[in-house]
């Protein structure tokens, strides 16, 4: 995938409409992605993303909304202004196996940025969807 992309595979021990909760609904988003999130579930529609710790935040649009298997939106590429920054594409695909859920996480399109910006971006967003998806199964195993 080299530095366009972030690719993370996860096996979560939950039911994959659980995990589509989790990832989809502003009430699951708020206990695992950041601190505060608004979302408009629908193609085209919006979603809001704060976190207080690191005084950020981030709008997306969102792409895909195929319930229960498939969530995409795009955000900016950090360290670029918000309003015409190249976006990349975070793309969820949701698989039932037997023990719960594989999730995939693949967020592509750091290469439409200059270089250094995409190589800062790529390394920052690699480590902040370790984070938050260590987050995000803590908090599917709390609620369990």
């Amino acid at each position: 995938m080299g530095s366009d992309a972030i690719e993370r595979v996860l096996v979560l021990r939950h039911p994959v409409e659980r995990v589509w909760a989790a990832l989809t609904t502003a009430e699951g988003l708020s206990r695992w992605f950041g601190s505060v999130a608004e979302i408009d579930l629908r193609p085209g529609g919006r979603a809001f993303f704060r976190w207080d710790d690191l005084g950020d935040e981030s709008v997306a649009t969102i792409v895909v909304v195929d319930p229960p298997r498939r969530f995409a939106f795009r955000w900016a590429i950090e360290g670029l202004p918000e309003d015409d920054a190249p976006r990349t594409l975070v793309d969820f695909t949701l698989e039932p196996i037997p023990d719960g859920t594989r999730l995939r996480l693949v967020e592509s399109g750091f290469a439409q940025a200059a270089a250094d910006v995409a190589r800062a971006a790529h390394q920052a967003n690699s480590q902040g969807w370790d984070a938050e998806l260590a987050d995000l199964e803590t908090y599917l195993d709390a609620a369990a």
